[in-house]
């Protein structure tokens, strides 16, 4: 896999059946080692290693259901009064970050109501805060640290 703009973390790997699998601490499980997967778990480790977000407040690949149609989100990092805090979207490396991807998490958002949104490919990472009040975001340098 290739070398993502994050720090290096040290992963667990399995081959079975001539795939690669990585373990996923969130899920507690081995998942195929595809590209946005790659991308995920570094993005896990990110938030756990250097933001020092508790593993108990992170949600990864869960279905939500968005204008009758059942979709998937990434990853959430809820609050621990149980809203949610951040919802982020990962992409492929190859994949370029654009103005479709913003409304796909926008159009997630309208429903999850997070405080804050992530939109990464591993190379490039946007970040922003939300203003429900003004139907609007504004970019961000990065997403806030945890605090207790």
């Amino acid at each position: 896999m290739q070398v993502l703009n994050f720090p290096t973390y040290n992963f667990r790997f399995k081959n079975s059946e001539n795939k690669i699998y990585i373990f996923d601490v969130v899920r507690k499980k081995f998942v195929i080692l595809q590209p946005e997967e790659w991308v995920r778990q570094h993005v896990v480790h990110y938030l756990l290693e250097e933001k020092k977000y508790p593993l108990s407040l992170i949600n990864v690949e869960k279905q939500l259901k968005v204008n009758g149609l059942v979709k998937r989100y990434d990853i959430i990092i809820f609050k621990p009064d149980g809203r949610i805090s951040i919802l982020i979207e990962c992409k492929a490396p190859d994949i370029q970050i654009s103005q479709v991807t913003f409304d796909q998490i926008a159009q997630y958002n309208i429903q999850l109501q997070a405080d804050y949104l992530m939109v990464t490919n591993g190379q490039q990472h946007f970040y922003c805060k939300m203003d429900f009040d003004q139907e609007k975001y504004s970019f961000l340098k990065d997403i806030p640290d945890f605090n207790r």
